[in-house]
């Protein structure tokens, strides 16, 4: 009989109980803190719905709505409003609307015409990347400089809290690559891919639609919690797996078949194990800061009319970007008021997020004010800091992916499974318990 240890209740550990115990299989969760959800957490404070970790899930796989199908909050699900398809990029210190569409690209400007020009190179590049190509450098060689500096280090500086120079193209972008490493250009693997992910039934990330939930993000694991029940023991701290007779482990005295260990990498080696993890320690999980703030709407020369805007390296700012939550789902905010949310810190300037909270948002109203025309201070202000944020797919990141597979196949019955494995995002996340789940029952 199957018997199975979840060590970490964030979305990914929850997410793989909730589906081993559907197909009736005995879980325990493990969670050292008080609480389920791990980053997820939302705040209701002063009228403010805040999200002090992932805003949003995009819904780009059939399992996330199966999901949410079978946890019953289909009614609390709240998708973004229509304004978060605008997106801004700071360009010679203004916002400018980046295009939604390949005629709005050619009269958009937020690119100078050599750099639209530039783009009509790229299908015939005949170069291909290799598994150590580092984003930039791929960036650089199929779309050019401009396109690195505009689009993509603001890209990565607000997703990953990253450094394109670092990023790994095949780990980090992992899409990207496989685009040219079977079409051998983007804009036709673009095109030909949209044919295959609608065959799959699949949604590309620009076309998948955003949602929430009505009372925030962390609905989504108080319900898996709610759903899971005593299963999961809260303030239990796992500080060593046995082995145990018949090819089973044990934890805090009990005996189990499976182990899924669902915490971040970076206190994997906190555990005492028969296998080596200190290899771990070295994914690097840079430090940022999550800066939400409350303003009159009328403070503001800018509409706030979209997701948010990010701030290129090159524009010599202090803050990655800003959201603008308010913008993007309705009940954010009191009436009159726009909630922002800025983010600081990252691999690029990771002593940012470590500042005294006064002094980064005294930086933090400078940007706003040159940026959005920003007039007055904040009528409500949260600051979370995380001083291991996320994880980082760097070049030579296949050395980590390749010390689990090889403990994996050593120890029957170990499982990885997290954002540091399967991709850093909310449903990556999601995706990555329902896989390792589907793992454990097929074995």
């Amino acid at each position: 009989m199957q018997k199975v240890a979840i060590i970490g209740a964030g979305i990914t550990g929850l997410t793989a109980a909730f589906e081993l115990r559907g197909k009736n299989i005995d879980v325990t969760v493990f969670e050292a803190s008080n609480r389920t959800g791990g980053v997820i957490r939302t705040v209701n404070a002063d009228g403010f719905l805040v999200e002090c970790g992932p805003n949003s899930i995009l819904d780009t796989h059939p399992d996330l709505g199966r999901l949410i199908a079978r946890l019953g909050i289909e009614g609390n699900k709240l998708p973004a409003n229509l304004a978060a398809k605008n997106r801004f990029i700071v360009r010679g210190g203004n916002p400018v609307a980046l295009p939604t569409s390949p005629p709005a690209f050619f009269s958009s400007n937020a690119f100078s015409t050599s750099a639209k020009l530039r783009l009509f190179r790229e299908p015939f590049i005949t170069s291909k990347s290799n598994e150590q190509e580092n984003l930039a450098d791929f960036v650089i060689r199929r779309l050019g400089q401009e396109f690195l500096d505009y689009a993509i280090n603001p890209f990565v500086s607000g997703v990953y809290a990253g450094d394109p120079a670092k990023l790994s193209v095949a780990h980090a972008f992992p899409k990207l690559y496989a685009l040219e490493q079977k079409y051998g250009s983007l804009i036709k693997g673009a095109i030909k891919g949209a044919k295959e992910r609608k065959q799959r039934a699949e949604t590309a990330a620009k076309d998948a639609r955003m949602f929430t939930f009505d009372n925030g993000l962390e609905v989504l694991p108080k319900r898996l919690t709610e759903k899971l029940g005593d299963i999961v023991r809260l303030n239990s701290s796992v500080t060593e797996i046995k082995k145990a007779a018949n090819r089973k482990w044990q934890v805090n005295g009990a005996e189990f078949t499976d182990i899924i260990l669902a915490i971040p990498a970076h206190k994997l080696s906190d555990l005492e194990t028969p296998f080596d993890l200190k290899l771990m320690d070295e994914i690097e999980y840079p430090p940022v800061a999550s800066f939400s703030l409350g303003f009159g709407v009328n403070q503001f020369m800018h509409r706030l009319n979209g997701f948010g805007m990010l701030i290129p390296k090159i524009e010599n700012r202090f803050s990655l970007g800003a959201l603008f939550p308010s913008s993007i789902f309705t009940g954010r905010a009191p009436g009159g008021m726009a909630l922002l949310t800025v983010f600081v810190g990252g691999s690029q300037s990771p002593e940012r997020a470590l500042m005294n909270e006064e002094e980064m948002l005294e930086n933090i109203l400078a940007d706003l004010r040159d940026l959005l025309g920003l007039d007055g201070g904040p009528d409500f202000k949260l600051c979370s800091v995380y001083q291991k944020a996320i994880p980082q797919y760097v070049v030579g990141y296949e050395k980590y992916l390749n010390r689990m597979n090889e403990i994996e196949a050593a120890f029957p019955g170990i499982h990885f499974a997290g954002h540091y494995r399967d991709g850093i995002s909310v449903a990556n996340s999601i995706l990555s318990g329902i896989n390792v789940a589907k793992q454990i029952e097929g074995g």
